[in-house]
């Protein structure tokens, strides 16, 4: 890690080497870069904090979290730790903890905050470095039982995020869905990235941001092409429920052996009725291994006068409890992901998106628009809208942004849902949990700013709210199970605009470069797409009300 860091990587031996000789990278290991980048970094006032956690919710990076300590831990705490007690867990003391050197200084937690008087302000990064003992000691604490829902804002965030401290840029749009989705499925999870932004800050060398939580339990991550990244992990998935097949014969022979004990049997039958639930799989794995491993357990054995301790039985019940036990990783039920951005969702890969989705398996996509190419330095994808100006539409893009969610919907049996973080978190949890849950293909379009677009990137949280309201990009969820139960499949989670559309474009420079170089063509363009939003959220309310 260290010389690569440095740029000295030609000076590693190849002995140095053989650890990673299959390709494998060790996780977790952006945690150690500790760049110290960022000018200023945010300073936490307990007495103002009223512990929504949106601050978290919000950060790109995962370097400011809610913590909370018993009393024991908080009395054996750096000097300046300072707590309050926690809103609704009374056994606990509430910090928000910040790593200064991880910052990179965005600022859109200070920008989130929604207390009457800010619990945040930018600091001088020199000011905070105090904060770095104390950040280090509640990293190093046991991870504790979460006393609320994660399926909430304020509950989320007190899960760990499996996905910390990246190279993206300062506020980038796109990481804190990536972080939220590894604190709600990152244990069990299985990710194809696509080549793009995602895949550079998701694993460049010599650092991988994914990590594990105190079990040793997280994503799987692996990148692939723009062009086959949905058929990638697709044959993930494919590759997953075949073994996971395979795992159920083997429990049903093991279980119908008559002299199994009496809790491989019940542990094994839970298991079946269960192997295709998230959290009933998670807790029939946790019986069947410790009931498996106990059944071949030969100590204090004696059989026929011999003592068996330490042997290895060969009898069909230890063999047939072997062979589950060797595939253990596959009894809980994995989360399959397929990351990208637009350029590869709505372009390049979309060909081998659209089959996926077609297949009608139980895959999930993660779609982080950003307009543009983000990647290759902003050219223009089927997701630019008109009047944007990109590379190769310098003079303004003249074609409407494609519906990739629309042309999902189509199928029927697809789950489609467009989300924007900070302008409705909670639809975003309810988006991303239903969508998990849905045994079939999953479809979930993220509005992510970013620098190309010309803004203040600190405001980036906010710009994503000023989107909503302006009806430049509406909420949905199509929930193909609705109707399965008589019901309306779509629901229209925005409200009616109330934003200045014109406004809201306008102050982006993606738009407002065209209204200084070609005035006339920018007014054409951009009453076209406003009318071109305006058409389709028509299209969205007509849906939803038949």
């Amino acid at each position: 890690l260290e010389p690569v860091n440095r740029m000295e990587g030609d000076n590693i031996p190849v002995s140095g080497l053989l650890p990673v000789q299959d390709g494998a990278y060790p996780t977790g290991t952006s945690a150690y870069e500790k760049r110290g980048v960022a000018i200023r970094v945010p300073h936490w006032d307990a007495e103002k904090c009223i512990q929504c956690n949106q601050c978290s919710f919000v950060c790109p990076h995962g370097c400011i979290r809610p913590i909370m300590t018993t009393p024991e831990e908080t009395a054996a705490a750096p000097e300046g730790y300072v707590t309050k007690p926690a809103n609704g867990a009374k056994e606990y003391q509430f910090r928000i903890a910040i790593s200064p050197n991880d910052c990179t200084g965005c600022g859109n937690c200070v920008n989130v905050c929604p207390a009457k008087e800010k619990a945040l302000d930018m600091r001088l990064l020199e000011q905070e470095q105090d904060e770095a003992a104390r950040w280090d000691y509640v990293a190093a604490l046991p991870e504790k039982k979460n006393p609320f829902n994660k399926l909430t804002v304020k509950g989320s965030q007190f899960e760990k995020p499996l996905f910390e401290f990246s190279g993206a840029c300062a506020g980038c749009g796109e990481t804190p869905y990536v972080k939220l989705v590894t604190q709600l499925f990152g244990d069990r999870m299985m990710v194809a990235n696509a080549t793009g932004c995602s895949s550079i800050y998701g694993g460049s060398a010599p650092t991988c941001p994914y990590t594990v939580n105190d079990k040793g339990h997280g994503p799987a991550w692996a990148n692939s092409l723009f062009e086959d990244n949905a058929e990638f992990g697709f044959g993930m998935n494919l590759a997953v429920n075949q073994r996971r097949a395979k795992l159920a014969e083997n429990v049903e022979k093991l279980i119908a052996i008559d002299w199994v004990t009496d809790d491989i049997k019940a542990a094994g039958k839970e298991w079946l009725e269960n192997m295709h639930s998230a959290e009933g799989s998670k807790a029939a794995a946790a019986k069947l291994i410790a009931a498996c491993e106990d059944g071949i357990d030969m100590t204090g054995v004696v059989y026929n006068g011999k003592d068996l301790t330490g042997t290895v039985c060969e009898c069909d019940a230890c063999k047939a409890a072997r062979e589950v036990l060797a595939d253990k990783d596959l009894l809980v039920k994995k989360s399959v992901w397929i990351f990208g951005g637009d350029g590869w969702a709505y372009d390049i890969g979309y060909g081998g998106l659209d089959h996926v989705l077609a297949q009608n398996q139980d895959v999930n996509v993660l779609v982080l628009d950003t307009e543009v190419y983000s990647n290759t330095g902003g050219q223009s994808s089927k997701s630019t809208p008109t009047g944007s100006v990109a590379k190769f539409a310098a003079a303004g893009k003249r074609t409407k942004k494609k519906d990739l969610g629309m042309m999902a919907m189509s199928y029927g049996y697809v789950y489609v849902a467009t989300v924007a973080m900070s302008a409705n978190p909670v639809q975003l949890l309810k988006a991303m949990n239903e969508a998990e849950a849905y045994p079939g293909p999953s479809l979930i379009i993220a509005y992510a700013p970013c620098i190309n677009h010309g803004i203040n990137m600190s405001m980036a949280q906010a710009e994503i709210r000023k989107a909503v309201e302006a009806g430049y990009w509406p909420l949905y969820r199509f929930n193909p199970e609705l109707a399965e139960q008589g019901k309306n499949p779509l629901t229209l989670d925005s409200k009616e605009p109330t934003g200045d559309y014109q406004a809201f474009i306008r102050g982006e420079t993606r738009y407002a470069t065209l209204l200084k170089q070609f005035p006339e063509t920018a007014e054409k363009l951009f009453a076209k797409n406003e009318e071109d939003a305006k058409e389709r959220l028509e299209s969205y309310k007509k849906m939803a009300a038949e």
